[in-house]
């Protein structure tokens, strides 16, 4: 996954964050809301949540 925060471009392994993404078909990885606040992700399909904040934690 690829994220950008403040135009900062950081890349994040799926395999190390969340095995429901990781296996997750394309549609259902395609199809996330990002939280008015903008500090989660949110994957309805596959009822995941992820924090920002944690991704980018993961990816120092």
């Amino acid at each position: 996954m690829i994220l950008e925060v403040d135009a900062k471009e950081i890349k994040v392994d799926l395999e190390f964050i969340s095995p429901k993404l990781l296996v997750a078909s394309d549609i259902e990885r395609s199809l996330y809301k990002v939280s008015p606040s903008g500090y989660g992700i949110h994957w309805p399909l596959i009822d995941e949540d992820l924090s920002v904040n944690q991704l980018i934690k993961n990816c120092e």
